[in-house]
């Protein structure tokens, strides 16, 4: 695409990746992502905000072909999806100084080998005039990474975030407007990336919260036009006490376990509880993030490979640990055939988890009625717990 007029003075550039399917070799992709830069263009200075990922570097270049003048690039996060074509910007524009964190510096350095005597550091909530217009830069560290920085353009009430309020959403619309499919991508994006840091973001959503803001433009997917619609959500997200929701991830190889989770969610509906099964072989692993944000407990179901919990099993545990989500009770069910610690290595998994683990539910072979009875149990724990939710 061409350079998109945002307001009179403040473009967008970058690339709808409408083809990529998997970020940094962990996360899918079912509806691409972009890469956002941003034109702003002062009487007397012109700042670019940003670049774009490598693998877009020409589509980036090309739209600055008629851009006689760069005096700097702001680079907001040091992750080369962000900063990865700075050094080609630089190589155009040799006049050009980079802007950025005390920390992004030497992240900078090491990262882009881009020589340091042409970066400089900008202190939190320091100003850059460009002559009519003003930038004030915002530290807002560990949103993802330590040294990521916000840039609020005054004047015009833009909000420039970077990876905060982003979604990986490829689309031709440069403005979110009110489309629920833009909110389900950003509560997505969020649950991958922004969850593990919730205790950081709560503090730099109130940091901003005296700022105007018109527009929010981060630096993947769509601008918010309605920019209360996205911070609200994130309120809400790193806010409210989990819901009456009970995921149980699981896997199952001869259909034992399989077996057991069909009576447990039945169980589950009976007392109240809404249950969600998510079978690890089909279910995308961003989609299963996503209701993590929400529920109050995940029940892993596994059967035993060798002595432990099968791998999407495994994965699926290390996941919901490292995005910390706001879980209040965790328990494993599942199956053997002979013996094996599938339900203390599945917890061992989780052991960062700040959650109340219920009674594991196991059983040799197939189930029958005493393990019916006790997944009956354990659906009484979960739903006498998730009734003092709601209380």
């Amino acid at each position: 695409m061409k350079r998109r007029e945002v307001q009179p003075g403040v473009e967008w550039l970058g690339a709808v990746d409408w083809d990529r399917r998997l970020f940094d070799e962990l996360i899918p992709l079912p509806d691409g992502t972009s890469y956002n830069a941003y034109l702003v263009r002062g009487e007397d200075k012109t700042a670019l905000i940003d670049t774009a990922d490598p693998t877009k570097r020409e589509t980036l270049l090309a739209q600055l072909a008629d851009v006689p003048r760069i005096d700097v690039v702001i680079v907001q996060h040091v992750e080369q999806d962000h900063s990865g074509s700075t050094a080609d910007v630089l190589a155009r524009y040799p006049e050009a100084r980079v802007l950025a964190s005390e920390k992004a510096k030497p992240m900078i350095v090491d990262h882009l080998a881009i020589p340091a005597e042409r970066i400089d550091i900008v202190a939190d909530r320091s100003t850059l005039s460009l002559g009519g217009r003003t930038l004030e830069f915002v530290y807002s560290p560990w949103v993802h990474w330590p040294e990521t920085m916000l840039t609020y353009l005054r004047e015009d009430r833009i909000l420039f975030t970077c990876d905060l309020f982003g979604s990986h959403l490829a689309t031709a619309n440069l403005l979110a407007g009110d489309h629920p499919r833009v909110m389900s991508a950003a509560k997505r994006y969020y649950a991958e990336i922004m969850m593990p840091f919730a205790s950081m973001i709560r503090k730099h959503l109130d940091a901003i919260a005296g700022l105007p803001i018109d527009l929010i433009a981060p630096s993947h997917g769509p601008i918010y036009d309605q920019p209360s619609r996205i911070v609200d959500a994130y309120r809400r997200w790193v806010n409210d006490p989990p819901k009456n929701v009970a995921l149980i991830p699981y896997v199952s190889m001869h259909g034992s376990t399989a077996k057991m989770v069909d009576h447990l969610v039945a169980a589950l509906v009976e007392r109240g509880v809404h249950a969600v099964p998510l079978n690890l072989t089909v279910t995308d692993i961003g989609e299963y993030a996503s209701d993590l944000v929400d529920a109050a407990t995940v029940v892993f179901g596994t059967p035993t490979v060798l002595v432990g919990p099968h791998p999407k099993v495994v994965f699926a545990a290390y996941l919901t640990a490292a995005l910390r989500p706001k879980l209040r009770h965790a328990a494993v069910i599942g199956s053997y055939g002979w013996g094996g610690k599938a339900a203390e290595q599945a917890q061992g998994l989780c052991a960062s988890l700040k959650a109340e683990w219920l009674d594991s539910v196991f059983v040799r072979g197939m189930p029958d009625s005493k393990t019916f009875a006790a997944l009956d149990a354990l659906a009484d724990q979960i739903a006498g717990r998730h009734l003092k939710l709601e209380s």
